[in-house]
């Protein structure tokens, strides 16, 4: 083999690495194009409906006669249009966080459960489950909610205000069981299978090393969850809770059958009546005239806000956590 044939060889292999690199440069390239691009339509589709919600609002807006943000009222298409968003952010808020309250400790509970004390073959079984439940049409939940639920929980209000009616929030004039309770309690099942699902992949990803360092040093098993698996899913179970309670804010059909129609701002739980911006929407839309459809898309802008913030909240909470990520 002549030097010749030998530089022709090592020129068409120097050719093809060339070739290869170059390829994988583009491919990079396109790639992050592709990331960035992604993230920008995300932004503009955002600020898309952030602008149609203002422009839809401000008709509204600008003919309301009563203080939007501190009114009960929601009359808009009166003569002289009057409407608020008191109750409704107060309905929304007060039902939303307390079916994070009463689901989050039972879904950590279920996601440790699977992750580390069921058998493998039961855990399967049960984590398909709970993630079966996550599919669930929220009107399956709301028809179950006013069929069934709704009913037991007339009952259940009126021994819970006759034997803790001294706590404030049982207490009240009247109880029934399409009240602000029952919608959380409904809420709570709802995000119940989204918060566990996703806090058992978390505690899942817990490194063996940790688990078995803090076995060697002679930990039981709950120690090992509360040293080692606790501190590594903290980030991870706050993220599972504020997508759950993102669902629980916008829900609309589930809380629309359940929650009565008496309207008014009352910490009674138990007090039937109450309001939520999606069920006010669901409830109101159809029948609302040119102004009252206005106001609720300014309820829903509010709405949007409220989301929002909850979102840069958990981002902020989750940032303070990185050690543990």
């Amino acid at each position: 083999m002549t030097s010749e044939t030998l530089e022709q060889g090592a020129t068409r292999a120097l050719g093809g690495k060339a070739r290869k690199m170059s390829t994988g440069r583009l491919g990079d390239r396109l790639f992050g194009l592709s990331a960035k691009g992604s993230g920008i339509l995300l932004l503009a589709i955002m600020a898309a409906i952030a602008v149609f919600l203002i422009v839809k609002a401000l008709p509204a807006l600008r003919a309301d006669k009563a203080n939007f943000l501190t009114s009960q009222e929601w009359n808009p298409d009166a003569a002289q249009s009057r409407f608020g968003i008191a109750q409704l952010t107060f309905g929304t808020v007060l039902s939303s966080v307390l079916a994070l309250i009463l689901a989050t400790p039972v879904a950590v509970g279920i996601a440790l459960f699977i992750a580390f004390y069921a058998p493998r073959r039961l855990a399967d079984g049960l984590g398909y489950v709970v993630d079966l439940l996550a599919a669930v049409p929220s009107i399956v939940y709301g028809l179950w909610g006013l069929q069934f639920f709704v009913p037991k929980m007339n009952s259940v209000a009126t021994f819970l205000h006759d034997d803790f009616g001294w706590i404030p929030l049982f207490g009240g004039d009247t109880v029934g069981g399409q009240c602000i309770l029952t919608a959380s309690i409904v809420l709570a099942i709802m995000i119940l299978p989204i918060i566990s699902s996703i806090t058992r992949e978390v505690f899942l990803q817990v490194p063996r090393p940790n688990i078995e360092a803090a076995l060697a040093l002679g930990a039981t098993r709950w120690e090992v969850i509360r040293m080692a698996v606790l501190p590594f899913g903290r980030s991870g179970m706050i993220s599972a809770s504020m997508l759950g309670l993102g669902r629980a804010l916008g829900e609309t059909i589930a809380v629309a059958l359940v929650l009565g129609t008496a309207s008014g701002i009352s910490l009674h739980l138990l007090k039937p009546g109450g309001n939520t911006f999606a069920a006010n929407i669901a409830n109101t839309f159809a029948m609302a005239g040119k102004t009252g459809q206005s106001a609720l898309i300014a309820s829903g802008l509010v709405l949007f806000v409220i989301t929002l913030l909850v979102n840069m909240a958990a981002r902020a909470v989750i940032a303070r956590r990185k050690e543990f990520v």
